[in-house]
């Protein structure tokens, strides 16, 4: 759905089909989950959930968008992070997706679309009657009736949730103690990107709508929120400082190196703007002026551990693997293991080719694993460090691992089998690769019944 259509998209929440977000690019970062994890932790307690269950991906889609799919994850596009200014207004739309959630909103779908089938059906079957009676465009009338009835049932269903899930937004921004403005001044936006794309509106845009009307929605939310306590709270000066950062940091790896550089030109001195420079250097293949702006922040903040893993990352892709082995062990000790800059540390300690380097390589990559079991990189590259070993049954193991997360199932399951036949029997490993061969062989079956 093209930008245009922000109406439509924006906030889709819990509607949206379950395949969206497998089939668009998921963004990690160290730094942006642990904002994520921050800004939304205390919008997690006051829904009564437990923030260590509830998980926000980060999509590589310019729509400016956020929906739930199942389960307790939070999925946000790169647009809609672009499009805010701060971290208020991310929260704002966490919370509206987290009543999604909590609603139990992509559950009860078949409720709306269960009755709207009923409908379809029924004039299917007038329809073809009153065809067969001899009234072929009565039948037909019949048709184009019962599909409006339908979709009116089905959008009025949705439209149902996208109000629930508003009110519960409210709730939960007054439970945590942080303001609405954000939410508001996220609404606001929505609402120019539709006079932008030239959306008027009628009474045919308000019954093909999925979402209540965004000026209606305006309304609601400014009158509730600006009777709560929490309306006139500062914003979390520390939240908005990293916001500014993951901000500047997306736009840099995602956007074309010139626009970066001319959104952020070299007069501009703030951590942020050499955060957008340093991307954009570093896709250029400018290795010196790249480096040259993460040593800025570093002289800034000299344990800066994200800053760290960027020179280390600028140097080990530049082909210094040697060199960037100081600055990502400094990033991984800051950040206690944490695992994806574990993993660039442990892929720097291999490409070295220094076999003195790979007894701490699988140290650290198996540390990453335990922590963050859904890294196909990081499985990879552990797979790389057993073969080196000689260790032939754990690294086929390690590669079922990742063939399986990135959905050739077919080939996992032969490397789980091989796995299986050498590893000893009833070891850890060796009911590892079981479960992994029976959940691909499943993976399979499944595939060959949709097709």
């Amino acid at each position: 759905m093209a930008l245009s259509a922000a109406t439509a998209c924006a906030l889709i929440g819990a509607l949206c089909a379950s395949t969206a977000a497998r089939a668009q690019e998921v963004l990690r970062d160290a730094e942006t989950e642990s904002f994520f994890r921050d800004v939304s932790a205390p919008i997690i307690a006051a829904a009564g959930l437990d923030p260590h269950n509830v998980d926000v991906v980060l999509l590589n889609d310019g729509e400016v968008n956020a929906f739930v799919a199942g389960g307790q994850t939070v999925y946000i596009n790169s647009g809609l992070l672009a499009q805010a200014d701060h971290a208020e207004e991310v929260q704002g739309v966490f919370a509206h997706e987290l009543g999604h959630i909590v609603g139990g909103h992509v559950i009860r779908s078949d409720e709306g679309t269960r009755p709207a089938m009923n409908i379809t059906i029924l004039s299917l079957l007038l329809g073809a009657a009153a065809a067969a009676a001899g009234a072929p465009e009565a039948g037909l009338g019949i048709f184009a009736a019962g599909e409006t009835a339908a979709m009116g049932k089905y959008l009025a269903f949705s439209r149902a949730q996208e109000a629930t899930a508003d009110a519960a937004s409210v709730k939960f921004l007054s439970g945590a103690g942080i303001s609405g403005r954000g939410s508001v001044n996220f609404f606001k936006k929505l609402q120019n990107l539709e006079y932008r794309a030239g959306f008027h509106r009628t009474e045919d845009s308000e019954f093909s709508s999925t979402h209540p009307m965004t000026d209606d929605r305006l309304t609601t939310l400014q009158d509730a929120f600006e009777h709560d306590p929490a309306w006139t709270k500062p914003e979390n000066p520390d939240l908005q400082r990293r916001f500014l950062r993951i901000k500047a940091k997306l736009y840099g790896y995602l956007a074309d190196p010139q626009q970066v550089l001319i959104a952020y030109p070299d007069y501009m001195t703030d951590v942020p703007a050499h955060y957008a420079r340093a991307y954009a250097y570093h896709k250029q293949a400018f290795m010196d002026k790249a480096l040259a702006e993460t040593d800025a922040i570093l002289a800034q903040e000299p344990d800066d551990p994200y800053a760290l893993e960027l020179k280390g990352q600028v140097l080990l892709e530049s082909g210094h693997a040697a060199e960037a082995i100081p600055p990502l062990r400094r990033a991984v000790d800051l950040t206690r293991n944490q695992p994806l800059i574990a993993t660039t540390f442990g892929h720097a300690l291999l490409a070295t080719e220094d076999p003195a380097n790979f007894s701490e390589a699988e140290r650290v990559l198996k540390a990453a694993v335990a922590k963050d079991h859904d890294n196909p990189f990081a499985w990879y590259e552990l797979g790389v460090v057993y073969e080196s070993e000689g260790d032939n049954p754990r690294a086929r193991l390690a590669s079922a691992e990742q063939l399986q997360m990135e959905g050739h199932f077919a080939e996992s399951l032969r490397n789980a089998q091989a796995a299986e036949a050498t590893l000893p029997q009833g070891s850890p490993d060796w009911l590892r690769a079981q479960d992994i061969a029976m959940s691909s062989r499943a993976m399979i079956e499944r595939t060959r019944k949709n097709k």
